[in-house]
């Protein structure tokens, strides 16, 4: 009995060892650091690296406990879960985090390339303003991390800020004043270009400024309304602006709008649930005398004044003529140098669209594929506009409206499909029109040789973006999330990837076509 008794013991001291090694690290700098997510979504996997499945995902501010690293991954403990992220989303806790450096872009689409080089393979593109996270110097190139997207810029068109956690804020003189010197500009609800924007400024305002961070300024809208801007837009003078932003709205005596649509309803305050006093035609137009959010505030003919949504018109300064189409440089075959092509990320805000068996909400993959072929787009020589570029609903006919008032040559709104039977799968393209047709065919054609997805073709599809659309436009449904097994590929980065590339080649195959 007794010589049993210690084999027991010797066995359960055996099964310690063993359980003790797989707890403690053996790396180095395993040590038990606590970190803290800076994504608002940071994949969690079960290796060390962007080919391994995702096993769950955190949220901004999560913290966890670092077990192992290898290479720019960590291994971390977070309540149950265990396993690998990208440290690059990742900052230490508390004291442990002393500087955070930022790289910010000098100039727009800075390309984002896969290696120091200049003959490297471009991964994205940075517009003026954005901001990445630094990870390390390279010579003439930096590292950094931008919309999980690992890769390197020259420093030529760069800024690196140094940002201490206690950093103070910097206040200054409040007889300073920013005057704005683009066309528009967004103000921002924070000094981040992934934040709400509050209000759009004009070229020439001037606005009294309340604090300075970076490159960023923060401006005084009103007594009460403030917002950030980013300062590579403007300029600093001495004299502080006498006028508002509600002084602003005001002065639109210039302005015009031009009625859309045919029976558009114009209300008697700048809401839809408000009473109807005038139905407009399509090609009415009206003096602004003011604006509220998204409605003008227009002078009806009898002098009465009434709202109208600034997506079922388009405006235009009187006195003024656009002869863009005119101005525009011969187009040289495999560029899409003077086209003006509009991405239309579908839903957003509190329209998820559908949300797949794996919880996969439709808002936000469409989004990351529409910024992927903007980026695509805008490298070959295009001038894109994208219907939204954050988390927020817009109406369906504004988005019409922004092909109609550019005018775009081609609109490509970006979907996920869904249905109740989940066996369903494969991707389509869409049109409506018979000047649709062609431009659906091309595109179409360009996704099948990129995804591996069942090809259901390209087809009519009664969708407003469509139907009302006087431009050459398209939807596209890139497979369908309620199929379990297809949900899983299309939401990869690899996926979104090969697809922004195949629309892409069908975009500049189709506009080749065209040419003579």
């Amino acid at each position: 009995m007794k010589n049993v008794s210690l084999y027991k013991l010797f066995s359960y001291a055996i099964a310690l060892i063993l359980i003790c090694s797989i707890l403690i690290p053996t790396n180095s700098q395993a040590n038990g650091e606590e970190v803290i997510s800076t994504v608002s979504s940071l994949n969690m996997r079960s290796g060390p690296g962007l080919a391994y499945p995702i096993m769950t995902s955190l949220n901004k501010g999560d913290r966890m406990i670092v077990t192992d690293k290898q290479g720019d991954w960590l291994k971390v403990t977070k309540d149950q879960h265990s396993g690998w992220v990208a440290a690059w989303y990742t900052k230490k806790s508390e004291a442990q985090e002393i500087i955070k450096q930022t790289v910010i872009s000098k100039v727009d689409r800075l390309n984002v390339r896969s290696q120091p080089s200049i003959n490297a393979a471009t991964l994205t593109q940075l517009s003026a303003g954005d901001q990445a996270s630094f990870i390390s110097d390279q010579g003439d190139w930096v590292e950094i991390a931008f919309n999980q997207v690992k890769g390197f810029v020259s420093k030529e068109y760069i800024t690196i800020s140094k940002e201490s956690k206690d950093t103070p804020k910097s206040i200054v003189d409040s007889t300073n004043a920013f005057q704005v010197s683009v066309d528009l500009l967004n103000v921002r609800s924070k000094p981040d270009l992934t934040s709400k924007k509050v209000s759009q400024i004009k070229k020439g305002d001037r606005f009294k400024i309340l604090e300075k961070r970076n490159n960023w300024v923060n401006i005084a809208l009103s007594n009460k309304e403030s917002g950030w801007v980013y300062s590579f837009y403007g300029t600093y003078t001495d004299l502080a602006p006498t006028t508002t932003k509600q002084d602003k709205d005001k002065d639109t005596s210039l302005k015009t709008v031009t009625i859309v649509y045919n029976g558009t309803n114009l209300r008697s305050d700048a809401s839809t649930s408000s009473e109807v006093v005038y139905r407009a035609n399509a090609g009415e137009t009206f003096s602004t005398i003011g604006q509220t959010g998204d409605w003008y505030e227009v002078q009806l003919n009898d002098g009465e004044k009434a709202f109208v949504a600034n997506w079922v018109v388009s405006s235009n300064q009187k006195g003024t003529t656009s002869d863009t189409k005119d101005k525009k440089a011969p187009r040289k075959k495999g560029t899409l140098n003077g086209l003006t092509i509009v991405i239309d990320p579908g839903h957003g805000g509190n329209d998820h669209g559908t949300t797949g068996a794996r919880g996969t909400d439709e808002k936000g993959i469409a989004l990351q594929t529409s910024e992927l072929l903007s980026s695509k787009l805008r490298a070959a020589g295009a001038d894109v506009v994208m219907t939204r570029d954050s988390d927020v609903y817009v109406d369906l006919r504004k988005r019409v409206s922004i092909a109609h008032q550019l005018p775009a040559d081609a609109f490509i709104s970006i979907h996920y499909d869904a249905t109740d039977d989940s066996s369903i799968n494969g991707f389509t393209t869409y049109y409506m029109h018979g000047y649709q047709k062609n431009l659906a065919k091309a595109v179409h054609s360009g996704l099948s040789k990129k995804i591996s997805l069942r090809d259901r073709g390209s087809q009519p599809g009664n969708y407003l973006v469509l139907r009302e659309n006087r431009q050459e436009a398209i939807l596209i449904e890139l497979g369908f999330l309620s199929n379990p097994s297809e949900e899983r590929s299309v939401s990869t980065d690899q996926f979104r990837e090969q697809a922004s590339l195949g629309i892409y080649n069908g975009v500049v195959n189709y506009f080749d076509s065209k040419l003579k």
